[in-house]
């Protein structure tokens, strides 16, 4: 078996800044004098699939990483939302939380050592959460304007029966 070929100077320049940020592919394959049918040629070597291979991965761990800073701001920002007074940011905000969208096709793969994701909520579950949440938004609204006792006995009810009818993995 042979040695597999090692790959150029000029290959890994193209590489690299092919995978440099705002790259555009034309102007690095003429910047090193690079024609098309040379670089097919390097799409089919072992040793180049190999090195491309390589810096894909990278690529999307890279994008896997940014995605997830992003998806902290995103959780802690529908958060607030839910906690708003305007009732329909208040509501889609909560929809979005406990429903949170579906990946596609070519979203981030999770690494193989992940915990599984938490099964989607049913519908009915769903509208016990919002109507609970609807329920202490409006008791919070009339323990503001009222400030009675009789107004806090009424919340602590609410809140467990919260507790006691959707379930804790439900919530996650």
């Amino acid at each position: 078996m042979t040695k597999p070929k090692s790959l150029t100077r000029r290959q890994l320049a193209v590489l690299d800044e092919l995978f440099a940020e705002k790259a555009d592919d034309k102007a690095i394959l003429d910047k090193y004098k690079v024609d098309s049918k040379l670089y097919n040629k390097w799409l089919t070597e072992p040793a180049f699939i190999e090195q491309l291979d390589k810096y894909m991965a990278a690529a999307r761990r890279r994008s896997a990483l940014h995605l997830a800073r992003l998806a902290l701001k995103a959780a802690s920002r529908l958060a607030a939302l839910s906690e708003q007074d305007k009732g329909e940011t208040a509501r889609k905000a909560c929809l979005d939380i406990i429903s949170p969208p579906e990946r596609s096709a070519a979203g981030v793969v999770a690494p193989a050592d992940a915990p599984p994701e938490c099964p989607p909520l049913s519908q009915e579950t769903a509208s016990r959460l919002l109507e609970a949440l609807a329920e202490a938004t409006t008791d919070k609204q009339c323990a503001a304007k009222a400030e009675t006792p009789d107004v806090i006995p009424a919340k602590a009810e609410i809140q467990e029966r919260q507790a006691e009818s959707i379930p804790h993995q439900s919530l996650l």
